[in-house]
């Protein structure tokens, strides 16, 4: 698609953002905006040692492969609290997240940044869309991502298009760990994403959920981090299907094939509830 870029001069500013989000609870349109934001924004290295601490990932002079999501945070906000986008922020759904590492992440301090929004379609409960963000440094395209979110209650045209399920083959315990109760508040300080659903029950009860659950991205930065001995530094893909919520507290345990370019991972809580299921490819 074609995609009509309005560039910034800085960030946009998170607390305008969610006021923003807050005042937009309806269902205003069923198209999609061409328009995209980007920036260049530079690498505040405590900020991503913060990150590094939260997520559990080791010092690297590589950036974590979902650290872009963090840079990309306050534009995605701006396109999805923009007056063209028909849906509401608060309420979207995280089903799917597909990130590419075109070439290795390391000596980079600063990079251009870029969001746009397509691929509406047709879902059981209402209708889904990606968020592609697209990160290039000075040489060029370095890190794309696709996330897809489902809005309820969207009314479109058509047939429900099939959906592909990721197979899991056979996987081995790697590790496990305990996700606290504050989580959800612990990623929210070095994210930007005060979603109410991951930051107490009492914010996370007026959504509709019992208590709080663990943000999408943080489980998948925290099984990547212990998976880092397993994965390619670049020409990867990395795909995810967020299954059921993770509630704080909980314990969790990732499974994963061995080493390779390409490999399949799980994240389980307790019993036979799934939580996250996963896979690293060679891209193309």
């Amino acid at each position: 698609m074609t995609v009509d870029w309005l560039d910034l001069s800085t960030a946009p500013h998170l607390p305008t953002l969610y006021t923003q989000a807050a005042r937009k609870r309806k269902i205003t349109g069923s198209t999609l905006p061409t328009k995209g934001f980007r920036c260049w924004i530079d690498i505040d290295t405590p900020s991503l040692t913060a990150f590094r601490g939260v997520c559990g990932i080791a010092p690297s002079p590589l950036l974590p492969p979902t650290y872009p999501h963090v840079l990309a945070f306050g534009l995605q906000m701006q396109l999805l609290t923009d007056k063209d986008f028909p849906f509401p922020l608060l309420g979207l759904i995280h089903l799917t997240n597909r990130l590419q590492i075109l070439r290795p992440m390391g000596s980079v301090t600063r990079l251009r940044v870029g969001v746009f929004v397509h691929n509406l379609q047709k879902h059981p409960k209402g209708a889904t869309f990606d968020v592609v963000t697209r990160v290039d440094d000075q040489l060029g395209p370095l890190w794309e991502a696709h996330s897809t979110l489902l809005c309820k209650g969207v009314q479109l045209p058509g047939d429900v298009p099939e959906s592909t399920a990721l197979i899991v083959p056979p996987l081995t315990e790697l590790t496990r760990w305990y996700a606290p109760a504050d989580i959800g508040r612990q990623y929210a300080k070095v994210s930007g994403d005060y979603n109410p659903i991951h930051l107490s029950a009492v914010s996370a009860k007026l959504f509709g959920m019992p208590r709080a659950i663990a943000h999408g991205l943080w489980l998948k930065a925290r099984a990547l981090a212990a998976l880092s001995a397993h994965l390619p530094a670049d020409n990867v893909e990395i795909s995810v299907a967020f299954k059921k919520p993770v509630r704080l507290p909980s314990e969790v345990i990732l499974l994963s094939s061995d080493a390779g370019s390409s490999g399949d991972f799980q994240l389980n809580g307790q019993g036979e509830l799934v939580h996250l299921i996963g896979q690293w490819r060679p891209i193309g």
